[in-house]
């Protein structure tokens, strides 16, 4: 992790969380206010993510082993699967109680509300800001970062309901604020589930496959290729192998040809693992990707 997202500044985002945490407990029960409460255990979740985001990062930097040759990174991708999956399953449940209160409508004070809203806000923001740099290439921070946004645009919305729960007396307000929140949270989450699935699945990345085979084969002497395969070990590494077809050469003439191929899916197409087969007639008429019912003679 860059150096701007030491231990230090995940120490002071966590302590933060802890304080508004009990802060908006304590407020939410002495005003009654839905939206403070599920602020507060949604500022919880915070807290156990940002541990959980800190913890995966260390192990996902340890290096490779006999046991894990490809590295540990995907422990950052369960632990940005988990988080996001608790913030839906936070929505849910806030939605829920936002639904009954509907039906149900309970007595807020506004103004005991507005106070514990705003410092929460600014706590919010300022944690958001201490993590915004890691969340632009890093699934793990981005789920964390997302729960530490989430919170900030609650406290906003709590604001809001704040002043008219207080100048009109609209009670309403609060459960309504909670159902938006709840949403927004939820249509941010899931493409973070969606991608770290994709990656756990080893899906493949987005490449133009056959704009890379084309590019291949203008390579000198290379003149096929087929039963081609690509994974993501995290969201920013790529591994790639690839069958090539070549005349019936000494390896003292292929391995340069390897590393002209390496240079171009690297430089090109941004994949930094790739692994070769050399071939001169076998496959050579076969599929670009592989068949299932192939396996046995990849």
């Amino acid at each position: 992790m860059e150096k701007s997202l030491s231990g230090g500044r995940f120490l002071l985002v966590t302590i933060l969380n802890v304080v508004i945490t009990i802060f908006e407990l304590l407020g939410g029960l002495l005003s009654g206010s839905l939206s403070l409460l599920s602020d507060a255990f949604h500022n919880l979740g915070d807290a156990l993510s940002i541990v959980l985001s800190y913890v995966a990062h260390r192990i996902g930097g340890r290096r490779q082993t006999r046991s894990n040759t490809y590295g540990y990174r995907r422990a950052e991708i369960l632990a940005a699967l988990l988080n996001a999956g608790v913030l839906i399953l936070i929505s849910l449940i806030l939605a829920v109680e936002a639904v009954r209160r509907l039906l149900h409508p309970e007595p807020v004070k506004g103004d005991v509300m507005l106070v514990v809203a705003v410092v929460s806000f600014l706590a919010n923001l300022f944690s958001t800001v201490l993590l915004n740099h890691g969340a632009k290439h890093n699934l793990n921070i981005r789920a964390t970062y997302l729960h530490l946004l989430s919170d900030a645009l609650a406290s906003v919305g709590v604001i809001i309901g704040a002043i008219l729960i207080t100048v009109w007396q609209v009670s309403w307000v609060d459960p309504v604020i909670t159902i938006l929140v709840a949403g927004y949270i939820s249509y941010e989450s899931w493409p973070i589930i969606k991608q770290t699935f994709g990656i756990l699945m080893e899906a493949s990345p987005k490449l133009d496959y056959e704009a890379i085979a084309h590019d291949l084969c203008q390579l000198p002497k290379v003149e096929g290729v087929h039963h081609i395969h690509a994974w993501l070990i995290d969201e920013n590494n790529i591994a790639f192998s690839v069958h090539v077809n070549m005349d019936n050469l000494p390896l003292s003439e292929i391995e340069p040809i390897y590393r002209q191929i390496e240079t171009l899916l690297c430089h090109k197409y941004g994949i930094n693992h790739v692994t070769i087969q050399a071939e001169c007639r076998r496959g050579k008429d076969e599929d670009l990707f592989f068949k299932q019912n192939d396996w046995r003679h990849d």
